[in-house]
């Protein structure tokens, strides 16, 4: 039986993204650790980076190959960037982290299999997207703390159909992947919808100019960060679907061809204070 739908509004990203204590530190914040960034591809975990940092994360970390770390620290260096070349490398950074991001950049090498391996090894909340669903599309299995971010295309992979199949029933498809898969999956998409065992929601904002390189490294996190910072796995990926949606629905404002993911990053800030800015940009 396929779950009713039902649409994300602004009023639960009020109840969702609260004000923060004034004697806040960011230790309260999380730490998100961003795992990905093979050769040739180290904008991707720049950009889930910088989108758990602007969406509030207490801290972030970025493991990559070595020769894009100092890359990375020099353009957003608020990013702790570490050079890891095999699974060993990661275990301290994995003990550290309080949410891991896997996927962006992460390519299907030797590397990336290792990289994957090591983070399935941990119980920490994991947010899977990209080359890392394509690995585990190869090798399937359930987790229960996990959110998959797939589009239609790797979504199809992780099914064994075809992109059209998806396409013409998406609650089916997203409620099958949850199933197989479990946790919370996000399909990705005109209408995102996001399905736990009990539950799916579609989410109604965005729009064409977000069909650009980069962009679900942008959600995948700005959901990173909204799990470490305490939000379930189900209100992440609502909150972070909406957040995302709308920033891009912002973005748009000045035209939607030529739109890139980075368009994104100021008004990631202004959606998560969502209660400060609500007066400014009613919508």
């Amino acid at each position: 039986m396929t779950l009713s739908v039902t649409p994300l509004t602004d009023s639960m990203l009020r109840a969702w993204l609260p004000p923060r204590p004034r004697a806040s530190h960011k230790g309260d914040y999380g730490h998100v650790l961003v795992v990905g960034g093979d050769h040739g591809m180290a904008g991707a975990v720049r950009l889930a980076g910088e989108a758990a940092a602007r969406t509030g994360s207490g801290l972030v970390s970025v493991a990559t190959r070595l020769a894009h770390a100092a890359v990375i620290t020099a353009a957003r260096p608020e990013l702790m960037c570490h050079g890891v070349e095999c699974a060993r490398d990661l275990r301290s950074l994995l003990q550290r982290a309080s949410v891991v991001a896997i996927g962006s950049g992460l390519g299907q090498s030797a590397w990336a299999r290792d990289m994957l391996a090591a983070v399935l090894q941990t119980h920490l909340p994991l947010v899977v997207d990209a080359d890392a669903l394509n690995l585990l599309a190869q090798e399937p299995m359930q987790c229960d703390h996990w959110i998959l971010t797939p589009h239609p295309g790797e979504a199809a992979r992780l099914l064994g159909i075809t992109t059209e199949q998806v396409q013409s029933d998406r609650p089916h498809a997203v409620q099958t992947l949850q199933q197989r898969y479990g946790g919370v999956c996000v399909l990705k998409g005109a209408g995102s919808l996001v399905c736990t065992s009990e539950s799916i929601a579609i989410c109604e904002a965005g729009n064409p100019g977000m069909a650009s390189g980069g962009m679900g490294d942008v959600l995948t996190g700005i959901i990173a960060g909204l799990l470490a910072q305490g939000l379930s796995l189900v209100d992440a990926a609502c909150a972070g679907v909406y957040i995302h949606a709308k920033a891009g629905d912002r973005a748009a404002q000045e035209g939607e061809r030529g739109l890139l993911a980075s368009d994104l990053m100021p008004y990631l800030r202004k959606l998560v204070n969502y209660n400060y800015v609500l007066n400014e940009h009613p919508d």
